[in-house]
């Protein structure tokens, strides 16, 4: 039983110490960007293709998808998600496959964020592609590069 207490103390300990020293890597923030519109399927309007490789595929360029008031924290990475295409305009599978990467942010009643990571492929896809997601903050929405813009139906 004495076991299991020092145990228990001892992940609490480092629990309190890991997040204490969490830093802010994210690099493209930008609480100034605009709210993106919505198509009528209720994706977003997404035109502009990143000008940066690291967007959307690595944690420190995350797509800042920011939502509130809403009790669906996914339902923009979906609506992101759904205006996107393969690389020739294929229809995109998605699931999200965890999330990771504890960061500082404001916008939490705890102080911290943690990344959502979706693994994203189409048929013909040869390796399915992770894409990193931010629900706390804002930044302007680009298609990350290799994707392309879904087609009006």
């Amino acid at each position: 039983m004495k076991f299991l207490k020092y145990l228990f103390l001892g992940f609490l300990f480092l629990a309190i110490f890991s997040c204490g020293g969490i830093k802010n890597t994210i690099k493209n923030i930008d609480n100034t960007a605009p709210t993106p519109l919505l198509k009528k399927d209720n994706s977003f309007v997404i035109t502009q293709m990143s000008p940066d490789a690291k967007y959307g595929y690595n944690q420190d360029y995350p797509i800042n998808i920011f939502f509130r008031s809403t009790s669906n924290d996914s339902i923009n990475q979906e609506r992101f998600l759904n205006a996107l295409a393969g690389p020739k305009g294929e229809k995109l599978f998605y699931k999200k496959v965890e999330s990771c990467c504890p960061f500082p942010t404001k916008q939490s009643a705890i102080g911290a964020g943690l990344l959502d990571v979706y693994q994203v492929n189409w048929l013909g896809c040869p390796k399915p592609l992770l894409l990193y997601f931010n629900i706390y903050e804002k930044g302007i929405l680009y298609i990350p590069q290799g994707l392309t813009a879904k087609k009006a139906e």
